[in-house]
């Protein structure tokens, strides 16, 4: 996967393996989630938006199965 740094104030990077739908998402606090069964098109939609942390909370948090990988405590 190719973690591409986006400009965002909620999310620092995306990453995305399309042979799993496995979203990646690195945010600017540090913590990093894998989420699952995500389509193509919604990776791209998240690039493409122009608030990327806007279009995170309306879909994909809640809609999607999720691990955290890297927690700040």
């Amino acid at each position: 996967m190719d973690l591409i740094q986006v400009q965002s104030t909620t999310l620092a990077a995306v990453a995305y393996d399309s042979h799993y739908d496995l979203l990646e998402l690195h945010f600017r606090n540090g913590t990093v989630y894998h989420y699952f069964g995500v389509p193509a098109q919604t990776h791209q939609d998240l690039l493409a938006a122009d608030s990327k942390g806007g279009y995170f909370n309306r879909k994909i948090r809640g809609h999607f199965p999720y691990a955290v990988l890297r927690s700040v405590t």
